[in-house]
C-alpha cells in the first residue's frame, strides 16, 4: 500500500500538481504580506484606510488570478493544450461577459467608488437610510454594518448615490430644557463656560453656545451646537449631555420633567 502510494506521488503528474498549489499559496500569502507594508506606510489615517481599501480590492482580484493560472498550470502538466484552451476562452469570455454583465458592472463600479474616493473602508456611510460603517469594499458587492450589528450587503453597481458622514466635520446641536425660574444671566453665563470646556474634548473641534431657542410647554430651551470629527457624533453627544447635566447640578439649576400625582383616593 505504502510502495503504491510512493509511486504514485513520484509521478510528474501529481507532485507536480502538488508544487503548483503549494506554490500558489505562497504567492498568495506573500502578496498579502506586501499589501500590508503597503497599508503601514500610509501617513494619514484616511490616507490608510484608502490603501486598505485598495489593498483589499486587489487580494480578491490576486486571488481569482493565483487559482486560475494553478488551474491552467495543473492541466498543461496533464497533457492539456492549454494555448487552444486559452484561445477557446476569448470566445468563451465574449459570451460569459454577456452573461456577466452584472459582475462586471460591480467590479467596475467598485474601483470607480475607490478611485473617485466615494468612501473607504472604516468609513461611516447612509445608504438608503441604512446607517454604518464600511467594513468591505469587494469585487461584487460592499458591506456596511451598523451599529446594532446588522450587515447590509450591497451590490457595487447599486452605490450610484450614498452619503459619506466620515470625510467632513460633523454637526450637532443639543437642546438643553430650563426651569423658568431659573435666572437668564445665570443659565447664559454656565452654558457658555461649559461651551468652553466641550472645545478641549477629543475629537471635538468647536462648540458654540447660541442662546434662547424657544418657549416650550414647562421650560426655555436653550442651544448649544457642536463640531466634531465625523464618525464621533454620537459618543460626542453623550459626552457633551453629560458635561451639561454635571454644570446643572453644581450651579442649582433645573431641567424640568413631568411627574404624576398619585392620591389614592385620599383627600389632600
Amino acid at each position: 500500500m505504502l510502495e503504491q502510494v510512493i509511486k504514485l506521488l513520484s509521478k510528474k503528474e501529481v507532485y507536480g500538481v502538488l508544487f503548483i498549489v503549494a506554490a500558489g499559496y505562497i504567492i498568495y500569502k506573500f502578496s498579502g504580506i506586501i499589501f500590508e507594508k503597503i497599508i503601514n506606510n500610509g501617513k494619514t489615517e484616511l490616507e490608510k484606510k484608502k490603501r486598505a481599501t485598495i489593498v483589499n480590492l486587489f487580494q480578491s482580484i490576486s486571488k481569482y488570478l493565483v487559482f486560475i493560472l494553478i488551474i491552467l498550470f495543473a492541466l498543461e502538466l496533464n497533457g492539456v493544450n492549454t494555448k487552444s484552451l486559452i484561445a477557446g476562452l476569448g470566445i468563451l469570455g465574449a459570451v460569459l461577459g454577456l452573461a456577466l454583465q452584472d459582475t462586471l458592472k460591480d467590479l467596475i463600479n467598485g474601483i470607480t467608488i475607490i478611485m473617485d474616493n466615494f468612501f473607504v473602508v472604516g468609513d461611516i456611510v447612509d445608504y438608503q437610510g441604512f446607517m454604518g460603517e464600511v467594513i468591505e469594499l469587494g469585487l461584487k458587492t460592499t458591506k456596511i454594518k451598523a451599529l446594532s450589528g446588522q450587515v447590509k450587503i450591497v451590490s457595487n453597481r447599486n452605490i450610484t448615490e450614498i452619503i459619506n458622514l466620515s470625510q467632513k466635520l460633523a454637526c450637532f446641536t443639543v437642546n438643553v430644557p430650563t426651569g423658568y425660574d431659573d435666572e437668564i444671566a445665570k443659565v447664559e453665563e454656565v452654558l457658555t463656560n461649559v461651551s468652553k470646556n466641550i472645545k478641549k474634548v477629543k475629537n471635538i473641534t468647536d462648540c458654540q453656545f447660541l442662546g434662547m431657542e424657544e418657549f416650550d410647554s414647562s421650560s426655555v430651551n436653550y442651544a448649544v451646537r457642536v463640531w466634531c470629527k465625523k464618525g464621533t457624533q454620537w459618543d460626542m453627544k453623550r459626552v457633551v449631555l453629560k458635561m451639561i447635566k454635571q454644570a446643572y447640578e453644581e450651579n442649582n439649576l433645573t431641567i424640568p420633567y413631568q411627574q404624576i400625582e398619585v392620591h389614592n383616593g385620599k383627600k389632600l
